[in-house]
């Protein structure tokens, strides 16, 4: 749900390019809270919300490894996906926002600020990486489906304004998904 600014105005925080605002930016101006999912304007008018995704491919290559397990215990829980060499994915990703539809521009979150927000927390530091190795936070975590998704809703939330980040889906493959609420 997203917050509503001051004056009955939502709070859909459509930064531009030169000053993409951080989650801390966009609170600080005056978002205030959740709302329901139709709110009345000041002036009385019917607020629509819509939800808005968009969808990211990235390769990397991991191993499913727990240090908390012995080898054999890793092998009977991972099977192949232990293979000391690791195996690789072809990952997608949908990043669903949701808020208000601002009167305005129509829009509740500029796909291009969404587009460059996902650039920096996704692509680089995913994008043909071995994840276990080249991503720092993957040293002591499982780099599971579940495990990445939950990293790209920690980076999103560093850089989205506060309350638009809906969910986080990722395919490891098309029959393997993981979704992310930050839940």
């Amino acid at each position: 749900m997203s917050a509503s600014g001051g004056e009955g105005r939502p709070c859909t925080a459509q930064p531009r390019r030169a000053g993409l605002a951080s989650a801390g930016e966009a609170g600080s101006a005056g978002c205030s809270g959740v709302s329901g999912l139709k709110t009345m304007s000041a002036a009385g008018g019917l607020r629509r919300r819509a939800r808005l995704s968009r969808l990211v491919s990235f390769s990397a290559s991991h191993r499913l490894h727990s240090p908390s397990l012995s080898d054999e215990e890793n092998l009977k829980v991972f099977g192949k996906c232990n293979n000391p060499n690791g195996h690789g994915h072809n990952y997608k990703v949908v990043v669903t926002v949701h808020g208000e539809i601002d009167p305005v521009t129509g829009m509740v979150m500029n796909l291009t600020d969404l587009k460059e927000y996902m650039e920096e927390a996704i692509m680089k530091p995913l994008d043909h990486k071995n994840l276990d190795l080249d991503v720092p936070y993957f040293a002591d975590v499982v780099s599971t489906t579940e495990n990445v998704a939950v990293y790209i809703w920690e980076n999103l939330q560093q850089l989205l304004p506060r309350g638009i980040l809906y969910k986080v889906k990722v395919y490891e493959t098309d029959n393997n998904i993981v979704v992310y609420k930050g839940e």
